[in-house]
């Protein structure tokens, strides 16, 4: 395994910006992560998760999907859609890396979701293993290993060196880029890391939580439980669970009269607003519990029902920490494990 030393970190950064975009999770004033373009002098964070995931990436918040221009009956319509440049995303988490997988699953799917996969096929993503994990991280549960994230190229750190490993052609190349800065490393303080590390997510709180109870084969079960009304209660139906959720991928597509044409976007949304999927004849869950109910049976049942087993969530632990009143995933589960 190649390594370069911690106070190098920046020769890494500055070359592979030279010919690529780079982001990185770097720290606001308020010490939380987020990504953001590097730019020289800027310092990788060591928090575990940013405020927002990697999804961004390639699924935007908000995104021009086509134009159209109208002449009378003539209407033009135009591809806006340009060549998405080569880029980099440095310093992904285990969950995150993950959530990709189960979002390549909803967009690559046929119909292929073109603007999706082009920025699939230009982004190269070097995941870090994480070695201080948080209370509310439980992506154990779903079958990831924090210590060995996926990616196409893979960063660890024992604390005075990286070290990189690649797992793709596209790793490979990211490796090969930045190689006349790398050096053989020995990885037998790496591998003690990592040990550590796996206590930690061993004692962690929710390192127990099973997903047992759940999956396509709970679904009448689960859905006619008599504990959703009394869980969703709380539930405000702010969506900010799944506006911080890597792998949320509910959107809406808008037209804007600009006054000189027409453009078409695509932006986020969330099934826990009232409006979510509304049809002529109105929305089809009407009721708070209907919706709360549909983001959590998608999550655990519906998902995996359809993507043999695999579950929609990765145990990021964004949801336990951003919803203002304290309801989440996790709270979901063991309730209805009860039963």
């Amino acid at each position: 395994m190649l390594k370069i030393s911690k106070d190098r970190i920046t020769e890494i950064f500055n070359t592979v910006a030279e010919s690529k975009s780079l982001y990185l999770p770097v720290n606001r004033e308020d010490g939380q992560a987020e990504f953001k373009k590097y730019e020289n002098g800027m310092v990788l964070s060591e928090n575990l998760n940013t405020l927002r995931s990697a999804k961004d990436f390639f699924f935007p918040q908000t995104e021009n999907l086509v134009d159209f221009k109208m002449e009378g009956k003539n209407i033009e319509v135009i591809d806006v859609r340009e060549e998405c440049e080569d880029f980099v995303i440095f310093g992904v988490r285990a969950c995150d890396a993950r959530s990709f997988t189960i979002l390549d699953k909803v967009f690559l799917a046929d119909p292929v979701d073109s603007y999706y996969k082009n920025r699939r096929d230009h982004g190269t993503i070097v995941t870090m293993a994480c070695t201080r994990p948080s209370e509310t991280c439980f992506c154990g549960s779903f079958g990831i290993d924090a210590t060995e994230p996926e990616g196409d190229a893979v960063c660890y750190t024992d604390g005075s060196s990286y070290f990189f490993k690649a797992n793709t052609e596209k790793g490979e190349a990211f490796i090969n880029s930045v190689s006349s800065l790398l050096e053989d490393g020995d990885t037998a303080e790496l591998e003690k890391v990592q040990a550590k590390t796996k206590e930690i997510l061993a004692k962690l709180p929710l390192s127990n939580l099973s997903t047992d109870s759940f999956g396509g084969e709970k679904l009448n079960e689960l859905f006619k439980s008599e504990k959703w009304a009394e869980l969703s209660e709380a539930c405000l139906g702010c969506g900010t669970c799944t506006f911080v959720c890597p792998t949320c991928q509910c959107y809406d597509i808008k037209d804007f009269n600009t006054g000189n044409g027409i453009k078409r976007f695509r932006c986020w949304d969330s099934c826990m607003y009232s409006d979510f999927t509304k049809m002529a004849h109105g929305n089809p869950r009407l009721s708070q519990v209907e919706r709360f109910r549909q983001r959590f049976m998608h999550k655990l049942v519906y998902f995996p029902a359809n993507n043999n087993g695999e579950f929609g969530c990765v145990g990021c632990g964004r949801c336990l920490s951003r919803c203002p009143v304290s309801m989440n995933i996790v709270k979901v589960m063991k309730a209805l494990e009860e039963k």
